[in-house]
């Protein structure tokens, strides 16, 4: 880790004694000390570090990221426009926050079973603050995490969800960040907390874009903790479309109990430099994790997603399949780990993750690995690396389809494996349409 200078040092100091002073239960002061301690002590990872070694954040260790203005006045956005800007449904439930800040005008989130929470972290702080002491940074402690440490200092607000066992929610639950032209130069830190109880069943969606180019670089740095009791199942989807101005750094943290499911998929086109980090704990036997990710990337954008599954049970299984189409000069990791404990017999894992390159200019690292301590397991993990089928492209065009429709849809076709993971019909159509679109407009500019 390098430390950060001593002139950012003091201005991230600053800032975090100007958020301190803004008060909230007694707890949460020391919790923000301890994880601008952290934070301070870490330092921002460099290429040194082996989880960062192909994904390099001096853009980001090099600025001030100020805390985001307090907006004055109405939302500057209409419901329209939100619609506009993400995949939405009117039958989900929806929670609005512009440049971290929660919107109620833009939000709508009624009909949730009487017993379910949800809510800001805010509110959460007020209301209800021995609940979310018990749970928050319990599973995300930023312990050797620079950017889990950061969130924790900084986070203002958030979405806090409680589902209590053996309620189910039907309806998604939709939580949207927009950045606008405010933005410009702020530090974001939302945070998620979730706690699905034994029985229950969730699917959350969070959505991350902005209204254009602002000029300037802004940086968004979430955190989820999602905590998946016994038999509870919790679906959730992850949508980064940010400007290529932003920089875009999430870590999600889960716990899983007995007989439970969590399903993970990452869909990531936006931001100079993103990353996705998927943690997550099999703790109880006979769980079961699927880690599913697709990310389109050009120009010089670089996009990095690593997951690392903790088999700490019997019985469990753990699914992953992530894919990446670049074009331009853009860079594409995966850095995968699946750990099993001793006592975790009957484990089945299996991690596949393949990269298209429509450009030579292109790259990809991939860091598939296992590392196994019980003898009575089936792993397995592939990484593949490769350009569009010639053969395929010369038999599509012989049967009258023009070149560039013809790799378009070779193009689409590879992204379809892991879309038709997505369980939400409005997302998965959704998101076909913006690949399509986004494949067909690339090949034409092309051509």
């Amino acid at each position: 880790m390098a430390t950060a200078t001593n002139a950012t040092g003091e201005a991230y100091e600053q800032a975090f004694g100007a958020l301190r002073a803004s008060g909230g239960p007694a707890w949460l002061p020391t919790l923000r000390r301890e994880a601008m301690d952290r934070f301070s002590a870490l330092g921002f990872p460099t290429t040194r570090n082996e989880d960062w070694h192909f994904t390099s954040v001096t853009p980001i260790a090099e600025r001030v990221f100020k805390v985001a203005p307090t907006r004055s006045g109405p939302a500057m956005l209409s419901p329209a426009d939100v619609t506009a800007l993400v995949i939405s449904d009117p039958d989900w439930h929806r929670l609005v926050f512009v440049n971290g800040r929660f919107e109620a005008s833009l939000s709508a989130f009624a009909g949730l079973p009487a017993d379910v929470r949800v809510t800001t972290l805010a509110d959460a702080l007020k209301e209800s603050p021995e609940f979310v002491a018990e749970h928050l940074g319990k599973l995300a402690s930023g312990e050797g995490q620079t950017f889990t440490a950061f969130n924790t200092a900084f986070a203002q607000d958030g979405v806090v969800i409680h589902v209590p066992g053996g309620e189910i929610v039907e309806a998604p639950v939709h939580i949207v960040h927009i950045a606008d032209a405010q933005a410009a130069g702020a530090g974001i830190h939302p945070r998620l907390l979730v706690v699905a109880e034994a029985l229950s069943r969730l699917t959350i969606i969070e959505s991350f874009a902005s209204t254009g180019s602002f000029g300037a670089p802004y940086l968004t740095n979430a955190v989820a903790e999602i905590e998946v009791g016994n038999g509870a199942r919790v679906d959730h989807y992850k949508i980064q479309r940010e400007s290529t101005d932003a920089f875009h750094v999430g870590t999600t943290q889960v716990r899983q109990g007995r007989d439970s499911m969590y399903h993970s998929f990452s869909y990531a086109a936006g931001a100079a430099i993103s990353r996705t980090n998927v943690y997550t704990q099999l703790a109880g036997e006979n769980g079961e994790t699927r880690l599913n990710g697709l990310y389109l990337i050009d120009g010089t954008q670089h996009a990095d997603h690593q997951t690392f599954v903790e088999h700490l049970a019997p019985g469990c299984a753990s699914r992953e399949l992530y894919k990446g189409i670049l074009d331009g000069s853009s860079h594409g990791v995966f850095n995968g780990k699946v750990y099993v404990d001793p006592v975790a017999q009957k484990t089945d894992g299996k991690q596949t993750n393949h990269a298209l390159l429509l450009s030579e200019h292109a790259r990809v690292d991939t860091k598939p690995q296992l590392e196994i301590f019980a003898d009575d397991v089936k792993c397995t993990h592939g990484a593949t690396v490769g350009r569009l089928d010639e053969d395929a492209l010369f038999y599509m065009k012989s049967r009258g389809l023009g070149a560039d429709n013809a790799r378009a849809l070779l193009t689409y076709a590879f992204a379809a494996e892991v879309l038709e993971t997505i369980e939400v019909d409005a997302l998965r159509e959704g998101l076909e349409a913006l690949a399509f679109a986004r494949f067909t407009q690339s090949f034409g500019e092309q051509h």
